[in-house]
């Protein structure tokens, strides 16, 4: 039995500092060990995304640039 989720969450089109707060917030809901694929356009986000996951004892798994924004992939803490 998997007790990982693989989800994308698509928060484009929302600037600073909502894609932190929402990833905050669905983080929450998740296990621990759960990964959560992030899309945003806010390019705040290349920043604020992994400060937050180091503050808060997230790892994150991947960050890449796309046509849109950027997408990060993270395993909850």
């Amino acid at each position: 039995m998997n007790s990982l989720t693989d989800e994308v969450y698509d928060l484009r089109g929302l600037k600073c500092p909502l894609p932190v707060l929402k990833t905050e917030k669905r983080l929450r809901g998740l296990p621990s060990g759960a990964i959560l694929t992030v899309e945003t356009s806010d390019p705040l986000a290349i920043i604020d995304i992994p400060h937050f996951c180091s503050e808060n004892g997230h790892i994150l798994v991947a960050s890449e640039k796309t046509e849109t924004g950027h997408r990060f992939v993270m395993r909850k803490g």
